[in-house]
């Protein structure tokens, strides 16, 4: 990607932050940025101000020709890396701003958020029924029922979900917990995760990457948002559909697991409309904890591992998958007598 060659048809006044949500507008106009921007929303950066994004994109472009993206905040790395994702992911978008006025490059952004904002909203409409139907075995009955339309009894007014919402460390079963938890005496921010995040619901204070993200409900709620929903209850098979297949997705990204955790969660609450401003869900701070994680250098072999989990429960044909080679195999022979060989010509090379 270049980012060479800036003109100067630009905004003169940066806006405010853009990796957080703006004010809703409708762009009317049907155009191949509002489906781009609809897949990148979920696999690359969820809750975006677009507009501002590609302002301050454009702008610290011509600012970056005397000072480095390292001499900027965190906050401005990270927003330019999100601005070059974009471009890198649709061709001709940087020239297209270059060349456009400060309106056209307001208007390409909002096109994109629209997408982003639409796929959000029907990813949120239909799990808010479908996450019933995963958060108790099979043929298992939810009690008291819950209603598939209504979330006004979800969140900690209800066991299961409250449960399934109770932060990672406290006990739901403790009968004072539970109670402030509902009451809103005990307050549980966005960087509190959620137990259902964790494998089996099980979270070990010792070592807290254990299971962590690699929950059944998550890995449906992938699915069924990815690679259509009635591949939730069927064995992964090679044919793909739905939104991965549509966009050539054949691997996870990390922003795609916070997205569909940020989901999820939602779905589990009270809440009837995700908005910014819930503090109750506190969801923007959620999904930038989890993002915040998976950008931490310190973790990058763990984030690494995750990944490769994630590929084999979704994308299980994709060399993305890192397949295990089978024991005995003609390939696992090979392996091991090319390992055996390299061992001893070390062994042969070292000084005596």
């Amino acid at each position: 990607m270049t980012t060479e060659g800036t003109t100067s048809n630009i905004p003169s006044k940066r806006a405010t932050s853009a990796l957080q949500l703006g004010p809703r507008k409708k762009a009317s106009t049907s155009d191949p940025l509002i489906s781009h921007g609809r897949h990148f929303g979920r696999t690359v950066f969820a809750l975006c101000n677009y507009p501002s994004l590609l302002t301050n994109g454009i702008l610290r472009l011509e600012q970056m020709e005397d000072t480095p993206l390292e001499d900027l905040s965190a906050e401005d790395r990270r927003e330019h890396r999100v601005f070059e994702q974009l471009l890198d992911s649709y061709p001709g978008l940087l020239e297209r701003l270059q060349n456009g006025s400060e309106e056209e490059i307001i208007h390409v952004g909002e096109l994109i958020g629209k997408g982003a904002a639409g796929a959000r909203g029907d990813d949120t409409k239909t799990l808010k029924s479908a996450i019933l139907d995963w958060i108790l075995p099979k043929d298992a009955a939810i009690q008291p029922p819950l209603h598939r339309n209504s979330k006004i009894d979800r969140g900690f007014n209800h066991e299961l979900t409250g449960s399934l919402l109770c932060p990672a460390g406290l006990d739901w079963k403790n009968t004072e917990t539970r109670e402030n938890l509902r009451s809103g005496e005990l307050s549980v921010c966005g960087d509190q995760w959620p137990i259902f995040l964790f494998a089996h619901y099980t979270y070990d204070t010792e070592d807290p990457w254990c299971g962590l993200l690699r929950s059944r409900l998550l890995v449906c709620a992938y699915k069924h948002i990815f690679t259509s929903p009635s591949s939730v209850d069927k064995e992964p098979k090679a044919t793909r559909s739905g939104n991965a297949r549509l966009h050539g997705m054949n691997s996870v990204t990390v922003a795609s697991i916070a997205y569909v955790a940020t989901q999820v969660r939602f779905a589990l609450s009270s809440s009837s409309v995700f908005s910014r401003t819930d503090t109750t869900t506190d969801s923007e701070t959620f999904y930038h904890s989890l993002l915040d994680l998976f950008e931490d250098p310190d973790e990058s072999k763990e984030v690494e591992e995750l990944v490769t989990w994630w590929n084999r429960q979704v994308f299980p044909t994709s060399s993305a998958a890192k397949r295990l080679v089978s024991a005995n195999s003609a390939l696992s022979k090979i392996r091991l007598k090319r390992l055996a060989a390299k061992q001893a010509a070390d062994l042969n090379t070292i000084p005596s």
